[in-house]
């Protein structure tokens, strides 16, 4: 009897250790394939170049609905930024025209205006024709990004600065999330307003930049440095919103993003769009970087809401999120 218990317990020893043997390999591998898969994708997301053009050929303009979009670029002096900008911009499939606008005291040379062409044939696809023009202002004023332009071929106004950088796939995702509401403004730069309780009163505003708006996952602006928004709105910028705003812009040089977000929010009564995606900074920093901006944005609001009658802003919690190219929404 004692022989058979020792057989009998031999037997569910070697029986528990194979099992236990089999489970051990199974999370092995388990823990192998996830960490392949994890390997796999970040391989695929490495980008070339920055990744700013990877992909890009896999959206066609043909599936795309509408004329495509007008790229409107600020830029000062400083053309190696402005060729970079347009080399990448010109692979996007809907940018149908680039519009750059030049407040330089000397009209742009004949050379860069070659070499610009010359940069858009190469790396526009599928023989596009994209329209390439200069509008040249007298006067150097932040308003000059929002002028009319009144042979604009398309509806939808991609507004860039020179020094920033998206993949053509976030471009094109931006433009799809426009055309679904093309009254209101799309796009990557979110930031948000306050009332300012410190004053005891609900007719005073705070300016905060990114980290608030990270912090607690609102906006109420979309700054017009990377933007969608409809050419109806340069037009009204110009010509219907209050003069003293743009004098405003002209003398203190800043604020004419809050402005235009001011304009839609009123013509819309509706907040913006806050869609996901990778930037690529290629410049040095900007007037955002200098002492008291905060600041000087502050009294922007407070002003504009003055001339307003009412603070026209609207606030959200809405982001667009790319569900094929991202894992968590």
């Amino acid at each position: 009897m004692t022989m058979m218990r020792t057989s009998l317990f031999s037997h569910r020893t070697i029986r528990q250790g194979a099992i236990s043997a089999v489970g051990s390999v199974k999370i092995k591998l388990l823990l192998a394939c996830c960490i392949g898969l994890t390997l796999f994708v970040l391989a695929g997301r490495t980008a070339s170049f920055m990744g700013w053009k990877q992909h890009a050929a896999s959206l066609h303009r043909s599936s795309l609905p509408g004329k495509g979009y007008a790229l409107l670029i600020n830029t000062w002096r400083r053309n190696d930024l402005l060729k970079q900008s347009i080399s990448h911009y010109a692979s996007c499939p809907g940018l149908a025209s680039i519009h750059i606008v030049w407040s330089e005291p000397d009209p742009p040379s004949e050379s860069l205006l070659k070499v610009l062409n010359h940069i858009i044939q190469l790396n526009s696809k599928d023989g596009r024709e994209i329209e390439l023009k200069f509008d040249i202002n007298k006067e150097d004023s932040l308003n000059n990004r929002f002028k009319e332009i009144t042979d604009l071929k398309t509806d939808a106004v991609f507004s860039i600065d020179d020094d920033i950088i998206f993949p053509c796939t976030s471009v094109e995702f931006a433009f799809t999330v426009w055309q679904s509401a093309p009254d209101t403004m799309v796009g990557y730069v979110p930031r948000i307003h306050w009332v300012d309780k410190s004053k005891g009163n609900q007719d005073t505003y705070l300016y905060s930049g990114w980290w608030s708006v990270w912090w607690t996952g609102t906006y109420s602006m979309i700054l017009s440095k990377a933007a969608f928004f409809h050419k109806k709105y340069l037009s009204m910028y110009t010509y219907e919103m209050p003069s003293s705003i743009r004098e405003y812009v002209t003398q203190n040089r800043n604020c004419e993003d809050i402005a235009m977000s001011f304009l839609v929010a009123n013509a819309t009564v509706a907040p913006p769009i806050w869609v996901k995606g990778k930037i690529f900074e290629i410049g040095s920093t900007g007037i955002s970087s200098l002492g008291g901006h905060s600041e000087r944005r502050t009294h922007c609001l407070n002003w504009f809401a003055y001339k307003y009658g009412r603070m026209p802003l609207v606030s959200t919690s809405v982001k667009a999120v790319d569900s094929h190219s991202s894992w968590f929404w």
